[in-house]
């Protein structure tokens, strides 16, 4: 079976929320998913030609005076409806693709500094992003940022995820 390009979904979720350009979905990905899910420039923009070409989404150009245009994308209802489908699906289970663990495996003759040093770094990573993560289940707890109570117990359990993830990893190293 062919594996499915997920930036696709991705990319339908942020439109299905708001219209926008390339730039502005890759910056609500950065400022909304980025702790789970990464997007770059270089694969957003030919995925959305193909989700154009698939009717998924529509594009207007928008003209303001001074400035170049600008490619706003919006979702169609065959997106809405692909979307809908693709969340209903079981999820895939994905191959581990650890660099450290690599690294790590075939490191027998690497002096112990090198090693220990990765490991320092990734312990310092670990605990920045336990903060932040300590930090938005904050927000979310505090009613700081008015949600509905399903997206709220949803959005938290991202949260916790990544949170959870973290603290192995530091018990780890």
């Amino acid at each position: 079976m062919a594996k499915v390009n997920k930036t696709k979904y991705a990319l339908l979720v942020v439109l299905s929320q708001v219209s926008g350009s390339g730039y502005d979905i890759k910056k609500f990905c950065d400022s909304s998913i980025s702790h789970f899910w990464n997007e770059n420039y270089g694969h957003i923009y030919p995925v959305l030609k193909r989700m154009e070409e698939e009717e998924l989404i529509t594009k207007e150009i928008e003209q303001k005076e001074g400035r170049p245009s600008k490619n706003i994308y919006s979702i169609t209802q065959k997106g809405r409806e692909d979307l809908e489908q693709w969340l209903m699906l079981p999820v895939e289970k994905n191959p581990v693709r650890s660099e450290l663990l690599l690294k790590m495996f075939w490191s027998k003759d690497i002096p112990i500094e090198s090693i220990i040093e990765k490991i320092q770094k990734i312990k310092q990573d670990c605990e920045k992003d336990l903060q932040e993560y300590s930090k938005l289940e904050k927000i979310f707890t505090s009613g700081e940022i008015k949600v509905d109570k399903k997206n709220l117990v949803l959005w938290l359990s991202t949260i916790r995820y990544g949170k959870y993830g973290e603290e192995t990893q530091l018990k780890w190293c």
